[in-house]
């Protein structure tokens, strides 16, 4: 920006041969080098690229008006150390007569004037004699030291011939001359021919936005401190024009509060709009002005979507000119375009004053056009901006993109787009899409009946394959949350067939539909108790690629494969994967879906069996902040709390809490063979403790169909005390020489067989299946079946045989009685360290100091150590420990 023009010396007497051909005075302000204000940030990066300016003929700093263009010149002139020739050009209709008058008295100005003897002066407005150019670049080439012209302002020459004339004089002045182009636009010179010979220096637009560290500077200026973050944000916003940022930092200096201010202006009130409409907008004629305001609701845009919006065939010259002339219109390639984001807010504002009504209009048309082409995520955001849920719906079903709904990222918005559905919405499309998100939400009851809807409808979207195929996605989500396993097999077969009709590139661009498909399937089967045919399926899921749209089915399928491992008491296996399923949780952002918690559920199950029950009831409430929260619950995963829950509170000693909870709270058109027997143990469990034995045997003889190899077991157990030692040893016998289970199941078989033989008097071979046992159980630390085994077992472990087995992991010695107490939870790591550190007669406080933890620290430490040692002290736990081979 330029000060009140002032009158050059010329006016009252100017220089021979260089007036002005009307015989006007020179206004002095535009042969000036402009002033910078105090504001100013100078940006040494950019001046030493200005530096290379001095080696190279031609250089061009062509930026968006405001962009700090002609500031960033005139700093790198003023402190040059040698004349600077300097015009800014005016606008209006210039001939080449008055531009060639204008750049001799820019030169006479600085000092460096061809001699007008020589060279003479134009004769008029309109004209200039070849002669004149060809003396100007003789004398200009015989120069010593190159003169430096810098033209300010240069898309303002209105006559097209200045251009050539100006590449004739440059070309033919050799080393004699350094011509500096100022400019908004692409200049009508050979610049490909400066570039083929590195003979140009350029610094464009995006090298002229404000770096955030640039912007803190100038921020500083104005008296506004922001933090860093604050700073990136306001860059982002701006892009970094300089403009922008100045006029920001001018309007915060007058708000009571700047930073939320620079956080949350709006652009389409406040003084860069003004200048954006005048500088801009204002410039471009009423046709350009139309097309920019109609596109200002688009993210991008090409030429025949612009057409789409305006109507105007002439939409792909105006956009690449408004490119080339830096009018806040970006080129993203191959013909698309967009708009600076803060010029883009303003026009919309502009729109809606200028057009009310407008707007939804333009996004309804956008919406189609781009559904029409293939641009789903646009055609999506456009077709809700403008209501049209019935182009926004079709589009996500032609597109088979309704699995998104269920498996979507952190940063997809479609659920919150869809939120704002109104119940006027109405069509197969919009069924399908309520039917997702409510099916998603657990909310059975609307959900099956807008799925209902959609089924009965025709079908849904252009494509009509595509409309099947995703009711029956919805469908084998739907069966596997009512526990209908024959249900979600019928889904999976319609869906084979549909697959073939489906476009190949649909199904490539969408794995999570078939992730989907599979992964309800396979819980579906683990409900009916088809374990072998649901491993398939999952595994299937879990070794696919890493993928974003299927890490919530792998995650879920990894929770039903930890499950079936735990059936077979695999305890390492389940730990594994249920480790894996919960990471994947994590690493997903904890989105809810139907399996959620799954995983820590197969986690609190093992800590159970390894006896460690304050984890197991941390992990269950873990898993209870992972699930769905409201709605149907899912019932696999509702019945393996149910199984943990009773569990623990049955080695808790309270089998009446243990059958009230293991009864799983599900709705479900199939019961589950596993879930039953589980309830029917828990139940079996309570009448067992009461000395109940025939209607205890009685409820397990109801007790039938596949429930897994683990449950088996504990059914074994319980028949044996029942009195049914037959029955109980046979199932044990089986259990024991199947060569597919794990510790978690042959230990339990295995003792069962114990103590059937020590209550036939053979305790010799009693003795003999607890030591396998106790082998069996050692690597994964399975304590709770050795509890729960009962007296006779537990004098039998009291043989020194079989305390030397069962130390260090299930118990140690126990202090007088001669009687070893059990471990009630192993100590950990940093538990043993502060032991030995006990042991040593080290205070609290050295303990501390020597494990760099905090005295609080290490008594919470030595609470746990008492606790799982059964001792009150400090001497006790010592002498404990050495009994127990701890120390």
């Amino acid at each position: 920006m330029t000060s009140v023009a002032a009158r050059d010396d010329s006016a009252r007497g100017p220089a021979p041969g260089y007036a002005d051909p009307l015989g006007e005075p020179f206004l002095r302000t535009r042969f000036a080098v402009p002033v910078r204000p105090a504001t100013f940030v100078r940006r040494p990066r950019l001046t030493a690229h200005l530096d290379q300016a001095l080696d190279t003929p031609l250089t061009l700093v062509n930026g968006a008006a405001g962009a700090g263009k002609t500031l960033l010149v005139a700093d790198w002139a003023a402190r040059l150390g040698q004349p600077v020739a300097w015009l800014t050009n005016e606008a209006g209709d210039q001939g080449p007569g008055m531009f060639w008058a204008s750049v001799l008295h820019a030169l006479h100005t600085a000092g460096t004037p061809p001699p007008a003897g020589t060279v003479g002066s134009p004769g008029g407005l309109r004209m200039v004699d070849h002669r004149l150019l060809t003396r100007l670049a003789d004398e200009l080439s015989g120069r010593d030291r190159p003169a430096i012209l810098v033209l300010d302002e240069f898309d303002r020459p209105a006559a097209p011939e200045t251009a050539e004339q100006l590449e004739f004089v440059l070309h033919h002045a050799g080393r004699g001359l350094r011509l500096i182009l100022v400019t908004r636009t692409e200049p009508l010179l050979p610049l490909h021919r400066y570039r083929a010979a590195a003979a140009m220096t350029e610094i464009r637009n995006d090298e002229l936005a404000f770096t955030p560290e640039e912007a803190a500077d100038l921020l500083a200026r104005h008296g506004l401190r922001l933090p860093a973050d604050a700073a990136r944000a306001l860059v982002a916003r701006t892009r970094g024009w300089a403009a922008g940022l100045r006029l920001s930092a001018l309007a915060a200096q007058q708000s009571a509060d700047p930073e939320t201010y620079l956080k949350e202006f709006e652009a389409g009130h406040s003084t860069l709009a003004d200048f954006l409409l005048a500088e801009v907008v204002g410039r471009q004629p009423p046709e350009t002005q139309d097309l920019l305001l109609r596109v200002s609701v688009l993210d991008r845009f090409g030429p025949d979507l612009a057409e789409a919006l305006t109507g105007r065939p002439d939409a792909g010259p105006l956009l690449a000119g408004l490119c080339r002339q830096n009018a806040f219109v970006e080129d993203l390639g191959h013909s698309w375009y967009r708009l600076h984001p803060l010029f883009g807010e303003i026009l919309r504002v502009h729109l809606r004053a200028r057009s009310p009504g407008l707007e939804p209009e333009l996004h309804r048309r956008a919406a189609w056009w781009l559904r029409a082409h293939g641009a789903v995520s646009e055609a999506l955001a456009q077709g809700a901006a403008a209501g049209d849920w019935e182009c926004a719906a079709g589009t996500l079903v032609d597109d088979l993109a309704i699995g998104r709904l269920l498996t979507g990222l952190p940063d997809d918005d479609l659920a919150e787009l869809f939120s704002a559905m109104g119940p006027e919405a109405t069509g197969a499309a919009v069924d399908l899409v309520r039917a997702a998100r409510e099916l998603a939400g657990h909310d059975l009851d609307h959900g099956l009946a807008h799925l209902g809807r959609a089924v009965q409808s025709p079908a849904p979207g252009t494509t009509a394959a595509a409309g099947r195929l995703s009711c029956v996605v919805l469908e084998s989500l739907a069966a596997r949350l009512t526990g209908s396993p024959g249900r979600a097999e019928q889904a999976m077969a319609e869906a084979a067939r549909l697959r073939r009709e489906v476009p190949a590139h649909l199904l490539a661009r969408h794995p999570e539909l078939t992730a989907l498909l599979l992964t309800h399937l396979g819980s579906a089967r683990v409900w009916a108790g088809h374990f072998e045919e649901a491993r398939a399926a999952l595994t299937e899921v879990a070794e696919l690629p890493g993928d974003a749209l299927t890490e919530l089915p792998r995650e879920d399928c990894l929770g039903h494969l930890a499950l079936l491992d735990y059936f077979d008491g695999r305890l390492d296996r389940a730990e594994s994967r249920a480790l894996a399923a919960t990471d994947a949780t994590r690493h997903c952002g904890g989105r809810p879906f139907p399996g959620a918690g799954l995983g820590q559920l197969v986690l609190a199950a093992v800590a159970v069996d390894r006896d460690e029950l304050e984890r197991a009831g941390a992990l269950l409430d873990e898993a209870a902040e992972s699930g769905p929260g409201t709605g149907a619950p899912d019932p696999v995963t509702e019945a393996c709390r149910a199984l943990v829950t009773g569990r623990l509170r049955l080695a808790l000693g309270d089998p009446v809490a243990a059958a009230h909870a293991a009864d799983p709270a599900v709705r479900t058109h199939v019961t589950s063979p596993w879930a039953r027997a589980n309830t029917a143990l828990a139940a079996a469990a309570v009448l067992l403790a009461e000395g109940r034995t025939g209607p205890a045997a009685e409820l397990l003889d109801g007790i039938d169909g596949p429930h897994g190899p683990v449950c088996a077991a504990e059914l074994a157990w319980a028949r044996l005390a029942a009195g049914r030692r037959e029955e109980a040893v046979e199932t044990a016998d089986r259990l024991s020489a199947d060569r597919r289970t794990g510790p978690g199941v042959t230990v339990r078989a295995t003792l069962v067989r114990a103590r059937a033989a020590a209550g036939a008097g053979d305790p010799g071979t009693a003795r003999k299946l607890l030591a396998r046992a106790l082998l069996q159980a050692r690597r994964d630390r399975l304590r709770r079946p050795f509890l729960d085994a009962g007296p006779e077992i537990r004098r039998l472990l009291d043989s020194p045989p079989l305390h030397g087995l069962a130390a260090g992991w299930l118990y140690g010695d126990g202090p007088g009685t001669g009687s070893p107490p059990l471990l009630v939870e192993e100590l950990s790591g940093r538990e043993r360290e502060v032991l030995g550190r006990l042991a040593q007669m080290m205070s609290t406080q050295e303990i501390a100091a020597d494990l760099y933890v905090s005295v609080n620290t290490v008594k919470t430490h030595l609470k746990s150590i008492y606790r799982k040692l059964g001792v009150g002290r400090r001497a006790d736990a010592v002498r404990r420990a050495r009994e127990r081979g701890l120390l």
